[in-house]
C-alpha cells in the first residue's frame, strides 16, 4: 500500500473520532460559556458600579472575591488553571502521554485557558489590583498566546502517532486532491486560481517571523472568503440564501465535494510552503509562552499565599 493510500485510511477511520472530540469540546464550550453569562447576567449592577458604592449592594456578599460565590468562582478558577498543566505534564508522563491524542489534549488545554481568566475575573469582581491585578493580565498575555499557538500546531501535519508527515506525504496528498480538481467539471482553472495562489516562495523564506504568521491567517482567512464566491457561482438564488450567501455547506453534495478537495489542495500547498517557517515561529512561540505561564503561576502562588495568611481578600 503506497504511502498516501495509507495515510488517506487512517484519516478516514479518524474522522469519527475526531468529530465526537469536537462535539465534546462543542458542549464544554456551550456549559462553560452558559455558566459564565448566567453570572455576568446576574451580577451586572453589581460589577458597574464603582468600588465606593459596592458595599451598599445586597449582592456584595455574595460577589465579592470573598463572598459565597467570588470565592466558589476562585476556586474553580484555580482548578482550571491546575488543568492547564496536564498538557505540559502529559508530555513527560508516558502513561498519560499514551492517553488520548495529542491535538485533542491541546484543544483541552485552550479552551481552559481561555475560560480561567474569565472566571478569575468575575472572581476578582473585575478589580485588579496588586500581584493578583499584574497575575491577571500575565494571563490574560498566556491565553491570547495560546491561541496562536493551537494555530501554529495545526500548521505542523502530523500523522496519527504525532509523528510529524514528511514533504513527501504532503507531496503525495496534494498531487491526489490535484487530481480531483483536475478531474472536476463545476470550475474552471481560472475561478479556482484566486483560491489556490500563493506568495512567493523566496519572500516565505526570508520574511521576517510576524510577516510569516501574519501571511498565513491572511491565507487561511482569504480562502473562507474565497471558497463563499465559488459557493456563489455554482449555487442559486435559494442556494446561496441557505448557505448564507456561501459561508455555509450547501446542500448540493457534488458541489462540496469540489470545494472540499480545493480547500484540501490549498491547506496543503500552503502547509508546505510554510512547513519550515511554521516550525520555527512554533518553538518561537515556545520560547515566548513558557516563561509567561511560570511568571503567572509564581505571582498565582504568592496571591493565593497571602490570602490564606493574610485574609486579604
Amino acid at each position: 500500500m503506497s504511502v498516501q493510500a495509507s495515510t488517506s485510511t487512517l484519516f478516514v477511520t479518524q474522522t469519527d473520532s475526531r468529530r465526537r472530540h469536537q462535539l465534546r469540546l462543542l458542549a464544554a464550550g456551550i456549559l462553560l460559556g452558559a455558566f459564565l453569562i448566567s453570572i455576568a447576567i446576574y451580577g451586572l449592577d453589581y460589577y458597574l458600579l464603582d468600588s465606593a458604592r459596592r458595599p451598599f449592594s445586597p449582592k456584595h456578599s455574595l460577589l465579592r472575591p470573598s463572598g459565597a460565590i467570588g470565592l466558589r468562582l476562585g476556586q474553580l478558577g484555580f482548578l482550571l488553571f491546575l488543568g492547564l498543566y496536564l498538557y505540559p505534564i502529559r508530555k513527560r508522563w508516558p502513561w498519560l502521554a499514551k492517553q488520548g491524542n495529542t491535538r485533542h489534549w491541546l484543544d483541552v488545554h485552550v479552551l481552559l485557558g481561555l475560560v480561567a481568566p474569565l472566571v478569575i475575573a468575575f472572581h476578582s469582581s473585575f478589580k485588579f489590583r496588586g500581584i493578583a491585578g499584574v497575575a491577571f493580565w500575565i494571563m490574560f498575555a498566556v491565553a491570547l498566546s495560546g491561541v496562536v499557538g493551537r494555530y501554529l500546531f495545526a500548521q505542523i501535519p502530523r500523522s496519527l502517532t504525532a509523528a510529524e508527515l514528511s514533504l513527501k506525504e504532503m507531496q503525495e496528498l496534494r498531487a491526489a486532491s490535484t487530481q480531483r480538481l483536475t478531474a472536476q467539471k463545476q470550475f474552471s482553472p481560472r475561478e479556482l486560481e484566486a483560491m489556490l495562489h500563493l506568495p512567493d516562495e523566496t519572500a516565505v523564506r526570508r520574511g521576517a517571523v510576524l510577516w510569516v504568521l501574519g501571511m498565513m491567517l491572511a491565507l487561511d482567512v482569504r480562502r473562507k472568503f474565497h471558497i463563499a464566491a465559488l459557493r456563489r457561482r455554482a449555487l442559486d438564488a435559494r442556494g446561496r440564501l441557505h448557505s448564507l450567501n456561501g459561508l455555509l455547506p450547501s446542500h448540493c453534495a457534488e458541489l462540496e465535494n469540489v470545494i472540499r478537495a480545493a480547500r484540501e489542495h490549498a491547506s496543503l500547498s500552503k502547509r508546505i510552503l510554510f512547513l519550515s517557517r511554521s516550525q520555527q515561529v512554533f518553538h518561537l512561540w515556545h520560547v515566548v509562552h513558557r516563561p509567561f505561564s511560570y511568571s503567572f503561576s509564581v505571582l498565582a502562588a504568592l496571591h493565593i499565599v497571602v490570602v490564606m495568611l493574610f485574609g486579604m481578600m
